[in-house]
């Protein structure tokens, strides 16, 4: 695994998720130009002085799979942080991911830094929407946090593990969540589990267990919906510090004084 343990101060560290980029800079979702709402989010990094150690991008970071749309995304991320991880989402394509890793290395699973681990997780399940934890991969978690020294652990995955209230992505969940838990309840070091996927703002709290989730950088959907709809809050980022004995202090950040071009009407997903 790999580590820095020089660190005194909380480690900052910044989650971007659901980017959405194309091919082209011109291209858009649901009427929204991508590249335009993540430039907005950038800045508004940048305007909060906010210096993150570490930078966390949680899954479809491309809408089409497209090499030029993770270049683009490493070229606009290659200044913000000194370490970088990524996942893929159920948008991504895996294998472009790999070939086009950032910093020319292979997709890290785990990284620590000072009394922290980080350890990413693929949820995402080929061809499919919806996510899922694979043996491999909770194999992988289980021998990882039984021999990871470091004191503290925080979990990243694209798709959500918890119901969240909305009924249409609840379908999308990690369809075995309940052995996900069961795995880190034995493990009192994980402090907090951290998805993408929903494009909304989740913050609850399970065994001790920061559970939070974060909005996207393009499009929001709305809370509490049966079926697919859309909300007009901003694209924004989540900002944590992770505190030397093991807590989390986390706030979202939102682009303000920006409106987006964003086709509300829109009804059947996307």
């Amino acid at each position: 695994m790999t580590s820095d343990n020089n660190q005194q101060r909380p480690i900052s560290v910044v989650q971007i998720t659901d980017t959405h980029l194309g091919k082209s800079t011109n291209d858009s979702l649901l009427g929204l130009n991508t590249q335009h709402s993540l430039n907005h989010v950038l800045s508004t990094l940048n305007a909060q002085a906010i210096e993150p150690d570490l930078l966390l991008a949680t899954g479809d970071i491309s809408n089409d799979g497209s090499a030029e749309s993770y270049q683009r995304f490493a070229d606009l991320t290659e200044s913000l942080a000194e370490h970088r991880l990524w996942l893929p989402g159920n948008h991504d394509h895996f294998d472009v991911m790999q070939s086009l890793a950032l910093q020319g290395q292979p997709l890290r699973k785990s990284f620590s830094l000072g009394s922290w681990a980080v350890i990413m997780l693929n949820s995402q399940v080929p061809r499919q929407v919806g996510g899922s934890l694979d043996n491999n991969e909770l194999t992988f978690l289980k021998d990882l946090l039984e021999g990871n020294t470091a004191p503290h652990v925080l979990i990243c995955m694209h798709h959500h593990p918890i119901n969240i209230g909305c009924a249409w992505l609840d379908e999308q969940k990690v369809d075995n969540a309940a052995e996900f838990f069961d795995l880190i309840d034995s493990y009192p070091q994980v402090k907090g589990v951290l998805w993408g996927h929903i494009h909304q703002a989740v913050d609850q709290v399970r065994n001790n267990v920061k559970l939070m989730a974060s909005p996207s950088t393009c499009i929001q959907f709305a809370p509490n919906s049966d079926g697919f709809k859309l909300d007009p809050l901003n694209p924004g980022f989540r900002h944590l510090s992770l505190h030397d004995d093991g807590h989390i202090e986390t706030i979202i950040h939102r682009v303000e004084g920006v409106s987006f071009d964003i086709d509300y009407q829109i009804t059947s997903g996307y």
